[in-house]
């Protein structure tokens, strides 16, 4: 049997002691967060990467263990197991060639292969195929049988003939050097449907393509099957033939492996179509199939992997803060909506403008905003970016020009996911009595101030940064998401009394039923003032206080490491730091001086090794840091609104939304973003985007390709490169953004996740202002 432990230590890198150490740790019922972070010392200090791509692993090659279970144990009940198939079968190291060698035992449908071996005819195939000599005929007349269904001569050599494309098509060996020679040798060839060439314009690239099948890149290989799935493009594998070569190499290699050559013998005609029968009836249809699988399953592995890339960036980016913040939720005939929150996030006013036609009220809307930017002290204005939103941030930027004595900044951010929170389960405890439409503004709002904090909210695919995220696996972008999310989330670590419930459910060992009582326990009893009070919250046991605890901070409490990422279970540690150099442990968090002066070894025991002493005092020098970077933003061209405004040759500000295996997609305020490609993105050579450039970068670029009928832009990273020049490279076709959701922002928020706030706004009072407003006109 394969050893697991060794094959994942062998594929991370890694000694094979850490892996066993982690596997126990998981199966313990350990979370990854947990594991990185609190136990180094067992694991050899894996860090979280490597401990996702562990856990993988891990449930596949658990997987493939049971399956080999199964199939030892039906083909032992068969009677057929003999020692050289049990070794073979101990020793695959891939489902695939699991399957390979259980085909010619696994149950199925009868076939004319068991039909003919049913009527005798066995014997004949086996007879033909070991002497060649043989002539077919005579040989079939033997077998004629009019009882057992074989009426002729051509009957019973029809019947040897199924026989043997069975036998040959259920060589594992066989199938192993078929499949490795159209993955090496293939080419993927894609076609556009006769007839649809203006239905499927989008997929224009690929009306007549053709790439070596091992080397096409994810996004090309999604785009295709996308267009085959909507019926406009035919896929297929071929092979290159030499010229003046009539054989296909694939039924070369099928004689070769059974030892049959044409040398004028009389079976040997009769044999070699049985080849050619084998591989086009039997093998051509049913290996194309598993090769563009294959092709599928790792192009949407890839499309997964740059999803949680760039989901991960976004979350980690940097937050605004705790200040005051107006939402802006764009709109034309419905107007727009309008949230202003407090430095918590509590929603304390809500209305709507309608600055755009059709009604046009221009200067009342800018003096609405204006009163309620003086009157909440709001120092964030955050714009929405969708339909209205260049609109709206004229409106803004004229309403901040007229007032100069406020101390307010515009920023536009990705709205992206923000109508899904609106209408969440969540959002209507949260907002029982507000519009949905409002609640959607307040999201804006609050995800300038903390990003990671709102988004927590709203499921990681509707966020929309992701590549061809529909036509991928749900289950496994779900898994993959899911544990990028958890994994920011305990990165950056959560104020445990204003935490929402979403927020609290990611933290590691929590679900949603203990985040619920959680909240709970806290709107009953108040505040929490040290992490020994969660023990009291229900279904809060010690196995969860332990996988959780050092993630959930108490910024005010009786304890001045319940504010740190310091387990509790440490706290011996700063205790013995504390009386070993005559100091209060509130002396010691923060001290960074005196920390500095420490030698970490003069702490290890038998409890805590060195890697744990050693983040317990770099974390007491900067206590509950957050990993964030710090709060930029991108400032949009006047004038530069649609597409129409765009010409090649300008210089633009923008906002990295999705990097992608081609390039990276910027929001240039235009409602559409434009691709930077792979090519254009350096000056020097670069193998992956985001070695240059990861979502939420603030990026100078250059217009060098507009396409209006396609709504593509060309734009590049290489500032003096000449305007008009093509950018290479296949755009993924499709929606409104070039084949991602909404764009991206330049926000970010901070650690503090707001509790749920069931203040509708004074709706009353920003009537009355727009009244006054509208009197000012």
């Amino acid at each position: 049997m394969i050893n697991i432990t060794d094959i994942i230590a062998n594929e991370l890198g890694v000694n094979a002691i850490q892996v066993k150490a982690a596997v126990t740790l998981l199966d313990e019922g350990a979370t990854v967060p947990f594991i990185a972070r609190y136990r180094k010392e067992a694991t050899g200090g894996l860090d979280d990467t490597q401990l996702r791509n562990l856990e993988e692993r891990l449930r596949y090659l658990r997987e493939m263990e049971e399956r080999r279970e199964t199939i030892l144990k039906s083909i032992a009940e068969q009677d057929k197991l003999t020692p050289e198939l049990e070794k073979s079968i101990k020793e695959a190291d891939t489902k695939t060639r699991l399957e390979d060698l259980y085909l010619p035992y696994k149950p199925k449908r009868r076939t004319k292969g068991q039909i003919a071996r049913e009527a005798g005819l066995d014997p004949l195939a086996q007879a033909l195929l070991q002497d060649p000599s043989l002539t077919p005929e005579q040989e079939a007349e033997k077998f004629v049988d009019a009882e057992k269904g074989v009426a002729d001569v051509k009957a019973a050599l029809d019947g040897a003939k199924y026989i043997l494309m069975e036998q040959f098509s259920e060589d594992a060996d066989l199938l192993a050097r078929l499949r490795n020679y159209l993955f090496q040798n293939g080419v993927l060839s894609a076609k556009v449907v006769e007839g649809k060439e203006e239905e499927g314009a989008k997929f224009r690239d690929y009306f007549e393509h053709n790439e070596a099948l091992k080397n096409t890149p994810s996004h090309r290989a999604l785009a295709i099957f996308r267009g085959r799935n909507e019926g406009i493009l035919q896929a297929s594998i071929t092979i290159v033939q030499e010229e003046g070569i009539t054989s296909h190499p694939c039924e070369d290699m099928i004689a070769q492996h059974f030892e049959l050559r044409d040398e004028g013998r009389a079976a040997d005609k009769w044999l070699g179509e049985v080849v050619r029968w084998t591989w086009r009836i039997k093998l051509l249809t049913h290996l194309e199939t598993e090769l563009l699988g294959d092709l599928r399953e790792r192009a949407e592995e890839e499309a997964i992997k740059v999803f949680a890339h760039n989901l991960k960036d976004l979350l980690m980016a940097a937050p605004a803060g705790p200040r005051a913040t107006m939402g802006l939720d764009p709109g034309l005939r419905t107007g727009v909506k309008v949230a202003i929150v407090d430095a918590t996030g509590q929603l304390v006013e809500h209305g709507t403008i309608f600055p755009h036609a059709p009604r046009n009220q221009w200067d009342e809307s800018i003096a609405v905003v204006a009163a309620l930017c003086k009157k909440y002290n709001v120092e964030l204005i955050s714009i929405g970016n969708g339909t209205a939103s260049r609109e709206t941030d004229k409106m803004a930027a004229e309403m901040l020009k007229k007032h100069p004595d406020l101390n307010a900044q515009k920023i536009m951010v990705s709205e992206a996911g923000a109508s899904v929170y609106s209408a969440s389960e969540f959002a209507a405890r949260e907002f029982p009595k507000l519009d949905v439409s409002y609640r959607g503004a307040v999201s804006i709002a609050r995800r300038l101030q903390d990003p990671l904090a709102e988004l927590v909210k709203i499921e990681p695919k509707a966020i929309g940064v992701g590549q061809y995220q529909h036509d991928v696996s749900q289950a496994k972008m779900a898994r993959s998401l899911d544990a990028v999310v958890e994994d920011c989330v305990n990165a950056v670590g959560v104020d445990v009394n204003t935490a929402s419930e979403p927020l609290l459910a990611r933290i590691s060992g929590l679900n949603k039923t203990i985040a619920g009582n959680i909240v709970s326990f806290r709107n009953q009893n108040g505040a929490f003032k040290s992490r020994d009070d969660l023990k009291q919250v229900p279904r809060l046991g010690d196995k969860t206080f332990e996988q959780s605890a050092g993630f959930m901070r108490i910024m005010n409490g009786t304890n001045p490491l319940d504010r740190s990422a310091v387990h509790p279970e440490a706290y011996p540690v700063v205790e013995k730091i504390a009386a070993k150099n005559s100091r209060d442990i509130s002396q010691v968090v923060g001290d960074t001086g005196f920390l500095k002066t420490l030698a970490a070894n003069d702490y290890v025991d038998d409890s805590f090794g060195l890697p744990t002493v050693t983040d317990i005092i770099s974390e007491l020098e900067k206590p509950g840091r957050d990993p964030r970077p710090e709060f930029k933003t991108a400032e949009f061209k006047d004038g530069v609104e649609t597409m129409d405004d765009l010409k090649p040759g300008m210089i633009l500000e923008g906002v990295v939304t999705n990097v992608t295996n081609f390039g990276a997609f910027v929001d240039i305020g235009v409602h559409q973003d434009g691709l930077v490609h792979i090519s254009v993105l350096s000056d020097t050579y670069i193998a992956d985007p985001r070695e240059v450039v990861k979502a939420g970068d603030i990026v100078k670029v250059k217009v060098v390709e507009i396409d209006l009928p396609r709504k593509r832009i060309g734009l590049s990273m290489k500032l003096d490169e000449a305007a008009g020049e093509k950018i290479d490279g296949p755009r993924q076709p499709k929606g409104k953004h070039g084949g991602k959701s909404k764009p991206r922002t330049n926000q970010a928020p901070q650690r503090s996740s707001k509790g749920p706030s069931n203040a509708p706004g004074k709706s009353g009072t920003f009537a009355d202002l727009f009244a006054n407003a509208k009197k000012l006109r």
